[in-house]
């Protein structure tokens, strides 16, 4: 590698090992000097992704070229944990470091950098086991079948639409040895049919592969290719086709000839200018554009071809880059000064504006509090705050609504009389003089919360921003409600909040007061489709802050078992799963139709709860408002000691006040479904007096006599 391509917990140098005692995965990582003077210590880990037992092993520090980096080696043994490793399992590197001497660890990541780490891949137990990168650009390792490992190096788009590529597609067999292959194929599908093409490549001899991977005296040198292919060549049948590429390599049997085709091909030129190409061409008497390009994340080669149209490309350039000023600083600062502008003015005192998750969601405490005052005093002026995203949630409601951020919005935010949100408000919208900001929020504290929290692990934060930043923003609520003595305690130290606490219980569970009727409940079920003679089964887990593909965008690996549900208690139950607002993904359980139910985008939760018979969760805040139906919990915590430990930890002992069981298996889970341990639900009583002791049905009542000064 060149002298200046070392990078922050980047791997520099990666290999097998093979000694007499075995296989050794051993590596160089660099580091800021600064970053590692940080740790009073520290030590490599890999951590088997989905468990808590890592495997240590040192990490021996020593000088590197760049002044300001040091350099970690590490040998990790392979024997005997290798064993353990089984397909579709994988293992993830860590650097571990030891902050103080009360041994506070933190996990980072170990990235991967550019260079292809798959080839360091070995056989083993008739599979592969293979280094590699992931997406976020982290080493990992997991055991695969054995496929052809191949990338573009390099790629030209000359004028008349003609590619020209070459690059390597090395195969190791699943058994020691090599294996001869006869020859290799370009393999390109498309987005329109199942229709493949085939493109002969030529072989291109490689010994600089053999040199620098072949550790085991493998023999790469045969792995190089190169091919050529026009668009013409290609099916074109809509005005818009992608096209996505692979390797075949074609070896010798007893029975002839077997094709073994690569995963999807990715593009890592050498020349990075190479990176992104387009040409215009002629194909069927229309004018098409060529373009490719390697995906975002995984460096897939992409090509698109589509029917160019001047003026259409020309009005789509001019919406990118009108998009781009909008979102520019000069725009939100002039955005900034129009409202604080416009704030001066009157305020329009019967005038409201309603927010319920960041303009996602029509639901939740202001739900509750818009349709009682809708009811009992209509001579207010109400609109909602949407995301324009999510305009389809608010359609045939009758609402008024205003798309956040636009023009109208503007306008309306900054005459308001009142606010009313359920989550944070953007920091640079600054609050009126004459606007009262009613903050419902929208849970009872189990997790600890902005100040308490020890340390923030959420993508584009770091703990001190993030308390600054919530704390900047409570101190612009004029009330806060709280549902219970317990919660309003913990709201004013971890929020800051010294203004008016309202303890009233909260609105949104009136409905659960005041709807909890079969007239209701079956209404519910009929407009979900759901079959009326099963009881229903809720499963509503929360978010983990550490379990994200980006800022803003979480994950959830559904560990509940569906199938053995479904095989213990398909007769007599059906599951709605509800996954937290803030998990991006949605869930395949194609499998389970008619036995689960996808009700993650069902924006009222608490319709969800009135027709559920039984609730499974974990650490989310639901258990609170579910309580208040006095029906059965079961509390589903595979990773209690993790989450209560590392992540958020609890506000309470958990363990011994919950009201209803904690396990960790889905058995446990069917098991106390279909045989109740009534020693389990000794702690309701308690509970209930404890948390649910104002909900009555009148908490919005009590909410908007106290704000809007209603007679």
């Amino acid at each position: 590698m060149n002298d200046h391509d070392f990078h922050n917990r980047q791997i520099t140098q990666l290999s097998i090992k093979e000694t007499p005692k075995g296989r050794y995965l051993s590596f160089e990582a660099s580091f800021l000097k600064t970053f590692l003077d940080s740790y009073t210590r520290f030590h490599f880990c890999i951590l088997e992704r989905g468990t808590e037992d890592p495997v240590r092993f040192s990490a021996k520090r020593k000088h590197c070229e760049d002044e300001s980096m040091d350099l970690l080696e590490g040998d990790f043994p392979l024997e005997p944990h290798l064993m353990n490793l089984k397909p579709g399992v994988f293992w993830d590197l860590y650097l571990v470091g030891i902050i103080n001497d009360e041994e506070e660890y933190k996990y980072t990541r170990i990235k991967a950098g550019m260079e292809d780490i798959r080839l360091h891949s070995f056989p083993y137990q008739e599979h592969l086991f293979i280094p590699y990168r992931t997406k976020k650009g982290n080493v990992s390792f997991k055991l695969s079948p054995s496929a052809p490992i191949s990338m573009i190096e390099d790629l030209k788009l000359t004028d008349d639409g003609m590619i020209k590529l070459n690059g390597y597609a090395v195969y190791i067999p699943e058994a020691q040895g090599n294996v001869e292959v006869v020859s290799k194929r370009l393999v390109i599908t498309n987005n329109m049919n199942e229709e493949e093409t085939f493109i002969p490549l030529q072989n291109e001899i490689r010994h600089d592969l053999t040199e620098r991977y072949a550790a085991g005296g493998e023999d790469y040198s045969s792995s190089g290719f190169y091919g050529e292919f026009t668009p013409a060549s290609l099916p074109i049948g809509s005005s818009n086709n992608y096209y996505k590429f692979y390797i075949e390599v074609s070896i010798p049997t007893s029975d002839g000839v077997q094709h073994i085709r690569s995963q999807r091909l990715k593009f890592q030129p050498r020349n990075a200018t190479s990176r992104y190409q387009e040409c215009t061409l002629k194909l069927k008497s229309s004018t098409y554009k060529l373009r490719l390009k390697p995906t975002k994340k995984s460096n897939f080669l992409t090509v698109r071809i589509y029917q160019y149209k001047p003026l259409r490309q020309l009005a789509g350039k001019a919406k990118r880059f009108v998009l781009r000023v909008k979102q520019g600083k000069t725009v939100k600062r002039a955005y900034k000064s129009s409202f604080i502008l416009l704030g001066k003015l009157p305020a329009k005192k019967k005038q409201v504006v309603f927010e319920s998750f960041l303009g996602k969601q029509y639901s939740c405490n202001p739900r509750a509090i818009y349709e009682y005052m809708l009811e009992h005093y209509p001579e207010y002026d109400m609109y909602w705050s949407i995301d324009p995203r999510s305009a389809g949630v608010f359609k045939g409601k009758g609402l008024k609504t205003i798309n956040r951020f636009s023009i109208p919005w503007l306008f309306k935010m900054a005459r308001s009389k009142y606010w009313v949100s359920n989550s944070r408000l953007p920091l640079w919208i600054p609050k009126p003089k004459h606007t009262t900001y009613l903050q419902t929020w929208h849970g009872t504290p189990l997790k600890r919360l902005a100040a308490d929290m020890d340390q923030v692990l959420m993508p584009g934060t770091n703990t001190e921003k993030y308390k600054r930043n919530f704390l900047n923003e409570s101190s612009r609520w004029d009330y806060l409600i709280s549902p219970n003595r317990y919660s309003s305690e913990i709201f004013a130290r971890a929020f800051g909040f010294e203004k008016d606490m309202i303890e009233s219980g909260y609105p949104r569970n009136d409905f659960l007061h005041n709807a909890n009727n079969a007239e209701t409940m079956n209404s519910l079920k009929e407009r979900l489709d759901l079959p009326l003679d099963k009881k229903v089964i809720l499963y509503a887990p929360t978010w983990r802050d550490n379990e994200f593909y980006a800022k803003g965008k979480y994950k959830f690996n559904l560990k509940l078992e569906l199938d053995k549900m479904q095989e213990e208690l398909g007769d007599e139950y059906i599951v709605l799963l509800r996954m937290h607002y803030l998990i991006a993904e949605n869930l395949d359980i194609t499998p389970f139709a008619g036995f689960a139910y996808d009700v993650s985008h069902h924006t009222d939760i608490s319709e969800l709860y009135l027709i559920s018979d039984l609730l499974i969760t974990d650490y989310s805040s639901v258990f609170f408002d579910y309580a208040n139906l006095g029906r059965p919990m079961i509390f589903y915590v595979y990773d209690i000691e993790n989450y209560r430990d590392t992540l958020r930890g609890f506000y309470f002992d958990f363990e011994a006040q919950a009201p209803g069981p904690l396990v960790k298996t889905t058995e446990d889970v069917i098991r106390h479904i279909q045989h109740p341990d009534p020693a389990s639900q000794a702690n309701f009583d308690a509970f209930y007096q404890k948390f649910c002791y104002l909900e009555d049905g009148e908490a919005s009542k009590r909410v908007v006599e106290k704000v809007f000064k209603t007679k």
